[in-house]
């Protein structure tokens, strides 16, 4: 896979793309990065790449002849890129949507900067997005959010295989929840134990606890994802009594057995609980 950024900012990328996972991934030929600067397609002496918008109004706007012409320039060479751009008006970024980017052959990401860009350069994109409602400053950040969550997902780049099948928002056979909760040495931190479950080296045992804690865990934080979660008959009936239980007052609150794993039903705490994950 190449991913390619068009940017003002292009030296912003190397830090992220060589380091950790995504600098392991790249050091091993799993995928190739290339930031382009876009001034290097304007054609005045102050390599202008904004202009006030017409009509008036607050700021500058990213002129759509440099965005062009690099588009232009840098697809002639090697296979078609899928173009992005990250706009307010794009599709939610969500784990399926890396899960499909992360076939692309070759990824172009847009990224804008100041008011936002001339309308017209749209007409390049394969594809809008959005990483949340909120404003960041440009779109490297975006683009980079976006670079990561797809190159973990390419075969090999995390090492272990399985290691995206659990995560969070996988979409696999069995997804779409919340991860479950993790404990490490020691297993007694102040008076806290790990769920004795976990410690019993009883593989099937274990596997049934985590399901069960993906579910509840997703039914008290992200219960909007239960809807479209990959659940049995079972599963389903037990999320949305678990989803009416927890959020209809707070008087019901599920926690894990130290003893056996199992959810088992308490009073509610005075004080906000310490949440994991």
């Amino acid at each position: 896979m190449l991913i390619e950024a068009l940017s003002v900012f292009p030296e912003m990328f190397e830090p992220v793309m060589s380091t950790s996972i995504l600098g392991r991934a790249r050091r091993a030929g799993l995928f190739d990065f290339c930031a382009y600067d876009l001034r290097d397609w304007t054609h005045d002496r102050h390599r202008t790449v904004d202009d006030a918008p017409f009509g008036g109004g607050q700021g500058m706007l990213m002129k759509v002849t440099p965005i062009a012409e690099a588009l232009e320039s840098i697809s002639a060479e090697g296979p078609r890129p899928h173009v992005v751009f990250f706009t307010p008006c794009g599709t939610p970024f969500t784990q399926s949507v890396a899960e499909r980017l992360s076939h692309e052959e070759r990824l172009l990401f847009v990224c804008g900067r100041y008011e936002g860009i001339d309308e017209r350069a749209y007409a390049f994109a394969d594809e809008r997005l959005s990483i949340g409602d909120y404003v960041l400053t440009g779109g490297e950040l975006a683009a980079m959010v976006v670079a990561d969550a797809v190159v973990r997902l390419i075969p090999g780049a995390l090492g272990d295989e399985m290691s995206n099948v659990d995560e969070s928002f996988a979409t696999g056979a069995g997804g779409g929840l919340l991860e479950y909760a993790q404990y490490t040495r020691p297993a007694d931190f102040r008076g806290v134990e790990a769920p004795a479950v976990l410690l019993s080296g009883d593989h099937a045992k274990v596997a049934q606890w985590r399901r069960a804690n993906a579910i509840e865990r997703t039914c008290r934080w992200r219960p909007d994802l239960i809807a479209t979660a990959d659940l049995t008959p079972e599963e389903r009936a037990r999320a949305e009594a678990l989803i009416e239980e927890l959020h209809t007052g707070g008087q019901v609150v599920l926690c894990d057995d130290a003893e056996t794993g199992t959810p088992t039903r308490a009073a509610a705490p005075e004080m906000s609980e310490v949440r994991h994950g």
